[in-house]
């Protein structure tokens, strides 16, 4: 599934959560992430988010869809980083 996970939480967690979805997703704004996850690294990534924002110190969205393709991403300015499949 294709996700975009958008975060807003307190500043002693901001870089927990970075350093975290890094290793799954890509990163594309500040508090934003996006790729491709199966089923079973959802709910991995899901679980360990709320274990450290601990659901007091935050406040996580997470967008999905079946696949990429099925979004319509309208975009200006300059992106923050090139988006790869490859770590």
């Amino acid at each position: 599934m294709y996700v975009i996970i958008v975060y807003d939480v307190s500043i002693e967690y901001v870089n927990k959560v970075r350093i975290f979805l890094k290793q799954y997703l890509n990163w594309v704004q500040n508090s934003v992430f996006e790729g491709e996850l199966t089923e079973a690294e959802y709910i991995k990534v899901m679980k360990h988010l709320e274990t450290i924002i601990k659901k007091t110190h935050g406040h996580i969205l997470c967008y999905k869809s079946r696949d990429k393709k099925y979004l319509e991403i309208d975009e200006l300015g300059i992106p923050k980083a090139e988006i790869s499949n490859f770590l």
